[in-house]
């Protein structure tokens, strides 16, 4: 299973009765069943998949929540990164504090460079507050809406006004805002919400795929090596995780993508293996978005494609059973 996946589950669910989790080798495929009457949620991720039967929740399910916090990135000066909107919301236009701070955007590139031997200067990134899922009825008992705020930030012990509190706003309003025309979206703050909304626009048999780096990474050149292999169907929903005390990913799905795993190997030897989503129709975003910016291209003229921070995930179709 894809490691991005995998470190989103906590200890609390693994032994929470009416959630069982088991974990075992090889990747995602998942079926989601009508479940089975009287029993929890159950996720099965084994071998060759991950079995989702969704029953009544049981009462007892108790997680605890906001062990990471909310991270505050700094720079080489001590003073905050950029804080705002994500360069994967393409509703919004880049500021000049984002184009300079945010190494994401270096992970943007054209699909005509996606070949053997192009060399590409990348920073793979994750969040770093390690923030895991809650159950999903954790999740619903726990507010997460504008209207909220102030209870929010009293139950994770976060000061209204701080970097900490703005983050977390942008994070609910990201989520709130209208999409693009053509996406549908929606932000799951447990796994088996995730995993619904996936099925639910992909059919039934899916699997995860997300980016895996050997080992620490910096920014750094690297080559794409053989073996970029491009991924079932032309639809795919991306989760995106964005900052905040426990895992919310900001998911969306379109008809118009092309999903890749790519092979990298970097100037120091480290090699990856990359989750790359390529756009094919940027028409609807904002004109001023970070990656017409950074690539000098306008909306709707070529595919657009960005490789996955480690810790975002993509669902694309499973392939076997061409659903």
């Amino acid at each position: 299973m894809p490691k991005a996946v995998k470190d989103l589950l906590q200890p609390d669910v693994l032994e929470d009765k009416s959630t069982s989790v088991n974990v075992g080798k090889g990747g995602v495929n998942v079926d989601a069943g009508k479940g089975k009457p009287g029993g929890g949620t159950h996720v099965n991720v084994g071998g060759k998949g991950v079995g989702v039967n969704t029953g009544k929740p049981d009462k007892r399910t108790s997680v605890g929540v906001g062990k990471g916090g909310v991270s505050v990135s700094t720079g080489h000066k001590g003073k905050p990164v950029y804080v705002g909107v994500s360069p994967f919301n393409y509703v919004y236009a880049a500021n000049e504090n984002q184009l300079h701070d945010d190494p994401n955007t270096a992970l943007f590139f054209l699909e005509k460079d996606l070949h053997p031997g192009m060399k590409m200067n990348l920073h793979f990134t994750q969040t770093s507050n390690g923030a895991t899922f809650l159950s999903r009825q954790a999740a619903k008992s726990t507010p997460f809406s504008s209207d909220k705020l102030p209870e929010i930030f009293n139950q994770f012990s976060v000061k209204p006004g701080s970097v900490e509190a703005e983050i977390m706003q942008n994070t609910i309003k990201e989520c709130e805002d209208p999409g693009i025309k053509g996406e549908q979206k929606y932000c799951a703050t447990s796994l088996e919400s995730m995993i619904d909304f996936s099925t639910s626009k992909l059919g039934k048999s899916v699997q995860a795929i997300s980016t895996e780096v050997k080992k620490g990474t910096k920014m750094q050149t690297y080559t794409i090596a053989a073996g970029v292999k491009q991924m079932a169907a032309d639809k795919s929903v991306v989760c995106h995780k964005q900052n905040y005390p426990y895992a919310v990913f900001y998911c969306h799905a379109t008809q118009t993508t092309r999903a890749y795993m790519v092979p990298l190997e970097g100037a120091d030897g480290t090699k990856a293996k990359a989750a790359a989503v390529c756009h094919t129709d940027t028409s609807a975003w904002n004109p001023k978005h970070l990656a017409f910016q950074v690539l000098k291209v306008k909306p709707g003229t070529v595919p657009i494609c960005h490789f996955l921070p480690e810790d975002h995930i993509v669902w694309v179709p499973n392939k076997k059973t061409g659903e």
